[in-house]
């Protein structure tokens, strides 16, 4: 128990430490539980010979990850997405996996082994890839979309990948590669293994084992058939009847029992559990149990996936590392090349150009963290040898820590290739006017919309080609170009505007415009769209005058609207959102003297104490408003 209690420590101090250092690097968590199981294992020799048992159950993760991918695809979404994922997504996992084997093939593995190197490699990391494009801003990109197309159809591969794998093990004799580097034939490995009492489990696969091509075919359509069945039909009644016990633990035994019970069912008929797993997901993709099912799933799946990949860290040998790493390295420069080749290729097919198609190119590059788990299944079950599995596992993980060099290197080709984008030419700006607005999506146009009627000139500023073309199909004009960008402002007429609308999406650049305008104009009037509270104090030390948050002022109107529902007269609930807004407006204005951005709301004691103070003002001001209406009704 001691010693069980021991290793738990250190696998979980690992991840505690590690992970969070990773994130704020910007590598990502799959990384930062690789980093830890290198740190635990080959760096300090903390953990040993038990992490390939801590794997085996660590695996699980990865069924209960393909069960939460299914729930989010459901069968209409797939249909709808069919060209990418089999157009571009299809394609990119068959020609680096095509490329791949042969490359593998010439270096003399046999065409299995080949197989499977090749279809490990052709995945990219969906962790690492989706958390950099969500940070860079580029996820509404055309190669941002064209990414993850390919990084779902990627994991939907995965699933015929798991069940086909064993397939390739029937037709190999190799199961292991002798420490001199020989090849050893399959042997009397399997004799002990029905020795012994056998549980009710190997009972029932003996016995499926022992029937005809026919009947394992028939149990095996009945098994995935009885999954959908059970999908479609049972899983409301039982849901129903959890709720009835008013026992929210028994909400996550159930869901752990959907994954548990289709896992063990699909290997009992000799298929993958993952298959099944994503199979029940897309099932029950549709129901309204679905979000409770992945609120109850989604904790046990990160710490199982987190554990896969620390045992994996763990189990990287670097004295093989140290003794070939310039071929190592090699391998894995290799991978990136033939990759980023075919996905040039294909962005380029598909209609991508400049940024967009460097950004599919280098963005999926590299290998993924599911390669560790095809990797782990192709030893298990004997497709691929120990010692090509190790320097796989390694080319893997060189890769994944290349991607953050990849998506530099775009950056880099991005601001030499603006020409070349596929992009129209910024508008060449000859108009100036009193009021300058810079981004014109569902908030800024109101505001062009009003000023306008009223009488006022406006130039209108956006980044997005798409938004100034529907503009100009509805008769307003409107120039393309990067508002945040000195030359295009001063074309604007930024020295003579009297007002400035930041009305951008992307907060960051908000507030750099902010912080720009202010500095070449102290006597512009700046009114910004906040995203929520914070972003308002941010602006506010930027230096804008009116900071409007995007969901505020709908907010008190429905607020009203409650209020009138609820028997105050029209008058009452006006005046209640008047006196509301108001004090919300000062409130905004002493807090962000308060505020420091580098010190969370919650631990700054000062802010805390005085939002505490203006709370119970505001509950005053209503009170002595309620005493105004009672004394009016009095005299």
């Amino acid at each position: 128990m001691e010693g069980f209690l021991f290793q738990a420590t250190i696998y979980l101090a690992a991840a505690v430490i590690a992970v969070p250092i990773a994130a704020r690097l910007g590598l990502g968590s799959v990384l930062g539980y690789l980093a830890a199981g290198i740190l635990i294992g080959p760096v300090l020799g903390l953990v040993g010979a038990e992490t390939k048992d801590l794997q085996h159950f660590a695996e699980f993760g990865v069924v209960m990850m393909l069960f939460l991918i299914g729930l989010e695809l459901e069968p209409k979404a797939l249909w709808d997405m069919r060209h990418k994922l089999l157009g571009l997504g299809g394609l990119q996992v068959g020609l680096s996996t095509l490329a791949l084997m042969g490359i593998a093939m010439a270096y003399d593995q046999p065409w299995g082994v080949a197989l499977a190197i090749g279809l490990t490699l052709s995945l990219s990391s969906t962790a690492i890839v989706l958390q950099t494009l969500t940070e860079k801003g580029l996820m509404q990109t055309k190669g941002g979309r064209s990414v993850f197309s390919v990084l779902l159809a990627q994991d939907i591969a995965v699933i015929p990948m798991l069940a086909f794998l064993p397939l390739i093990a029937v037709t190999l004799p190799v199961t292991q590669m002798a420490p001199d580097g020989s090849i050893v034939l399959e042997s009397e490995a399997d004799a002990a293994h029905g020795a012994g009492h056998a549980s009710p489990a190997d009972a029932a696969i003996s016995f499926i084992e022992s029937l005809p091509a026919w009947g394992i075919t028939l149990v095996t359509v009945g098994a995935i058939a009885g999954i959908i069945i059970t999908g479609v039909f049972f899983t409301r009644p039982v849901f129903r009847y959890i709720h009835a016990a008013k026992l929210r633990e028994m909400y996550t035994a159930l869901a752990l029992l959907i994954v548990v019970g289709i896992s063990f069912t699909m290997m009992l008929v000799g298929l993958s559990p993952a298959l099944g797993a994503f199979l029940a997901g897309v099932v029950l993709a549709s129901s309204e149990f679905r979000h409770e099912l992945e609120t109850d799933l989604e904790p046990f799946k990160g710490l199982l996936l987190g554990l896969f990949f620390i045992t994996v860290g763990a189990g990287i040998n670097f004295e093989l590392l140290a003794s070939d790493f310039v071929i190592i390295l090699g391998i894995a420069l290799l991978v990136i090349l033939v990759k980023g080749l075919i996905l040039f290729v294909l962005g380029r097919l598909f209609k991508l150009h400049g940024r967009d198609q460097w950004l599919f190119a280098l963005g999926l590059a590299q290998a993924g963290e599911f390669g560790f788990v095809l990797v782990s299944f192709s030893v298990a079950t004997g497709v691929m040898p120990d010692g090509v599995a190790e320097v796989l596992l390694l080319v893997i993980a060189l890769t994944m820590l290349i991607t953050p060099l990849l998506f530099i290197l775009h950056d880099v080709i991005s601001k030499r290739s603006a020409d070349t984008t596929g992009r129209p030419p910024d508008d060449e700006i000859d108009e100036e006017g009193p009021v300058i607005i810079a981004g014109v999506g569902r908030f800024g146009q109101i505001v062009n919309r009003l000023v306008q009627a009223s009488g006022f000139e406006t130039v209108v500023l956006d980044h997005s080609p798409q938004t100034i073309s529907v503009m100009r199909r509805f008769g307003f004009k409107a120039f393309l170009g990067d508002p945040t960008r000195p030359d295009i402002l001063r074309k604007a007429g930024l020295a003579d505007a009297r007002v400035l609308v930041v009305a951008l999406d992307d907060t960051k650049s908000a507030r750099a415009l902010v912080k720009y305008a202010r500095a070449q104009r102290p006597d512009l009037h700046i009114v910004a769209r906040a995203h929520d509270r914070t972003d308002v104090y941010h602006l506010y030390q930027a230096g804008a005058n009116d900071i409007v948050r995007e969901m505020f002022d709908s907010s008190l109107r429905a607020g009203r609207y409650v209020l009138e529902n609820l028997g105050l007269s029209e008058y009452e609930a006006a005046e209640a959102q008047r006196i509301f807004y108001h004090h919300d407006r000062m409130s905004i204005r002493e807090l962000a003297q308060l505020w420091k951005p580098e010190v969370s709301p919650a631990d700054n004691k000062a802010y805390v104490a005085r939002a505490k103070e203006l709370e119970k003002d505001l509950e005053t001001a209503f009170l002595n408003r309620a005493d105004e209406e009672e004394a009016k009704k009095a005299s």
